[in-house]
């Protein structure tokens, strides 16, 4: 197992191990979520499916075992808006577990669905009527057998217990399960819903941000969470690089935010794309609610709950690309979607990069590891090679400068990632393939 002298080190990988040429577009991760205990692990990819692991007890550290795999979605045709739907999974979300299945949910640009994932005994027929010693007389049957099953192999079963459907008009981008186990909120770019999680035909909107007049529509809804301890608040980040935190208890529509977390722009550096960098592309909430975590294209956020007006720390992720704004804009890369998380204690976050180089920094941003979640890992390890190169020492700002932009590969990056709620391991996913970090 290679080691870094940060103490970071490559653990496992899952996937096709080919070359990028040979990936489908079926076959790259959309997202990645651990469970509430860190036990098992959910990937969800553009060809609709969801693959479970398990923590495999059997190994020291922190290693994972393939544990199911199902299809969650399938493509679907609107007719009435001549629009194709894909099948590609945006979120899932594991819920508390309250008995021996797992449930979680699951979600494409329109339909949710609420799996259960259980362990299911399969039997077969032992003794019945036509063994040796109910053999018929005189056409008699002498003794009437009861049919009598035997365990003989258990298998994963997943079945979707709900689906919530035909309730955004608009392109879901985030679900959140509420601390009470019984609700959840979906957004949509215009529009937030909440639901009860046992009532898949009704839903109440929270938030509705749509003009009358669409001409009018200056921003839209990129994220939303509930907060992790209090069941009455959520928030919810736009594309105007804004963080609003609203309260169920104030109204049944939460158009009036309880606070807005805003940060404002110097006019001197406003410019082209100034609108296009703010748009906060992910927020998360810190485990003890305290602290919201916040990733536009060029920097990543900390932000005290009780303080609105600036953030506790700006941490610059792609410093090194404010002159090439432009290239990133013709080849759509500027639109990317990066992810951000806070690990279990809240002292450490975690967002991806290009050149598929993900980056975990403290709370204080004093400190930088860049890690990088490519396919020399395994290559590495299994030669067993003490030097893995995707390891590196974090870089101190003046070194991100010398960054050779000509030569980053801006096909691949790494967008989700998940970190683990109780110690510090991380799953990256890569293109089509699942990395899994370790810290020692």
């Amino acid at each position: 197992m290679a080691e870094s002298d940060n103490g970071w080190k490559f653990a496992q990988c899952f996937g096709d191990k080919g070359e990028v040429e040979d990936i489908t577009e079926a076959d790259i991760i959309s997202t990645v979520e651990f469970d509430h205990t860190g036990d098992y692990l959910a990937t969800g990819d553009k060809g609709g499916r969801v693959v479970l692991f398990e923590r495999n007890d059997g190994k020291k550290g922190c290693e994972y075992k393939f544990y199911t795999e199902f299809q969650s979605h399938e493509p679907e045709f609107d007719y009435l808006k001549s629009l194709e739907i894909e099948e590609k999974i945006n979120k899932i979300k594991w819920c508390k577990r309250q008995n021996a299945a797992h449930f979680l949910l699951s979600t494409n640009d329109k339909t949710i669905k609420l799996w259960k994932v259980f362990e299911k005994s399969l039997k077969v027929v032992a003794e019945n009527n036509l063994n040796d010693g109910a053999r018929p007389q005189n056409g008699r049957i002498q003794q009437l057998k009861l049919p009598k099953l035997t365990h003989h192999d258990t298998i994963i079963a997943a079945v979707p217990r709900k689906v919530y459907a035909n309730a955004h008009a608009y392109h879901i981008n985030s679900i959140s399960i509420n601390s009470d186990g019984e609700t959840y909120i979906s957004a949509d770019d215009l529009r937030i819903n909440l639901w009860n999680l046992n009532i898949s035909d009704q839903s109440f909107n929270i938030v509705d941000i749509k003009p009358v007049n669409m001409e009018e529509l200056t921003e839209v809804i990129t994220a939303a969470e509930f907060h992790p301890i209090h069941c009455n608040l959520f928030m919810y980040s736009s594309s105007k690089g804004t963080i609003k935190l609203s309260d169920m208890r104030a109204a049944a529509l939460c158009d009036q935010h309880a606070k807005l977390f805003e940060e404002q722009e110097d006019p001197a550096n406003k410019s082209f794309f100034s609108e296009i960098i703010s748009s906060i592309s992910d927020v998360k909430f810190s485990k003890d609610g305290k602290y919201i975590l916040s990733r536009d294209y060029l920097t990543l956020k900390i932000w005290d709950i009780t303080m609105e007006n600036k953030p506790l720390k700006t941490i610059n992720i792609h410093d090194h690309l404010r002159n090439k704004l432009c290239d990133l804009y013709e080849n759509d890369c500027i639109f990317d979607k990066f992810e951000c998380t806070f690990s279990g204690d809240g002292q450490n976050v975690l967002t991806g990069s290009y050149n598929n180089y993900f980056h975990i920094y403290d709370r204080e941003g004093l400190t930088d590891i860049a890690l990088q979640a490519d396919k020399s890992a395994f290559k590495a390890k299994r030669v067993g090679s003490a030097k893995n190169k995707m390891l590196s020492r974090g870089k101190s700002n003046s070194k991100k400068e010398e960054i050779n932009v000509d030569a980053i590969d801006f096909n691949k990056k790494i967008l989700h990632a998940s970190w683990h709620p109780n110690e510090n391991s991380i799953a990256v996913a890569a293109t089509n393939n699942l990395f899994i970090f370790t810290c020692v």
